[in-house]
């Protein structure tokens, strides 16, 4: 089963797929293949294009899809510019089929999408103390686990690639589930300040969301404060599964927790055509923040993750 990056890559690449079938490659019956197929392909019959007829005028059962789909400029031209790659073969094992490119979504779009990835694994991170003593971690307690609820800029915790919404499983070899979040930090404090061992899951209560810009440049919601209030009929966002009553933690992988609207704006605008938003539900976000006051959330590390 093929993975696409957003739902206008699956339409775009099935009609297209639908047109050559429509339209074979090789009709002219000669025994040459088109460059791709496998050896010992045997051509289907050609048919002719399916066709109504209506009075005087003839109509295609396909759209044309020689300029606009879905509001996306998806002309000959504007598709050599992405240098879309064919989404490979499915392998045996589900796991192992990622997205990647497609007729719409760019290689440099793809880049944000690997930024913001939440791997389904666990990983092992070695901080350590700065000149403050500190990591730069601020944790919270959520059904018996504990979540990172802030990740200062320019700390260690930062710099080891710790982000928001990430679940700490072990300190130290000291397994954290049913801590409270007084005694996680309790454990931080008491930990050797040269090597601290922290074992992670990735943002659990996050997921992501691959949009892409109209020629308008919209992606289709509303946000205010940083929480989606609204989608735009028939939009990105409302075809790849936007939800409302959640909060905005990413753009591209860059966080934007504690940031302004007009700044969430500007990252919006100067990201490419396709962006890869990462949400949480309002009331885990709500709880994540909970006694964290706005000055101390714009001290949040906002750096662009490295791929």
């Amino acid at each position: 089963m093929s993975l696409y990056p957003t739902l206008e890559d699956m339409k775009v690449d099935k009609m297209a797929q639908a047109q050559e079938r429509q339209n074979p490659v090789n009709p002219s019956g000669s025994d040459t293949l088109a460059v791709g197929y496998p050896a010992g392909y045997v051509a289907a019959p050609t048919y002719s294009p399916a066709t109504t007829e209506r009075h005087d005028h003839i109509v295609t059962l396909y759209p044309d899809l020689s300029n606009d789909y879905m509001g996306l400029d998806i002309s000959s031209a504007a598709v050599q510019h992405h240098e879309w790659a064919v989404v490979p073969a499915p392998s045996q094992t589900m796991a192992a089929v990622q997205p990647t490119s497609g007729p719409i979504t760019s290689q440099r779009g793809m880049v944000g999408y690997k930024r913001a990835e939440v791997r389904q694994g666990i990983r092992e991170l070695i901080l350590c103390k700065g000149s403050d003593g500190k990591v730069g971690l601020r944790l919270h307690s959520i059904n018996k686990g504990i979540f990172v609820g802030l990740v200062q800029r320019g700390s260690p915790a930062s710099l080891a690639g710790v982000r928001f919404g990430d679940q700490i499983l072990s300190i130290d070899d000291t397994i954290v589930a049913g801590f409270s979040k007084d005694k996680a930090m309790d454990q931080l404090r008491k930990a050797n300040p040269q090597r601290i061992a922290v074992t992670v899951r990735d943002r659990p209560f996050e997921r992501t969301i691959t949009l892409q810009k109209d020629s308008a440049g919209n992606v289709g919601f509303m946000y205010r404060k940083g929480e989606v209030t609204g989608l735009i009929k028939d939009s990105s966002a409302a075809r790849n599964g936007m939800l409302i009553d959640h909060h905005l933690i990413e753009v591209d992988g860059q966080n934007v927790v504690g940031v302004d609207d007009s700044e969430i704006k500007r990252i919006l605008n100067a990201c490419p055509a396709t962006i890869t938003v990462t949400i949480m539900p309002n009331y885990v976000y709500e709880h994540m923040i909970k006694q964290m006051s706005s000055g101390l959330l714009k001290k949040m590390d906002h750096s662009i993750p490295e791929v």
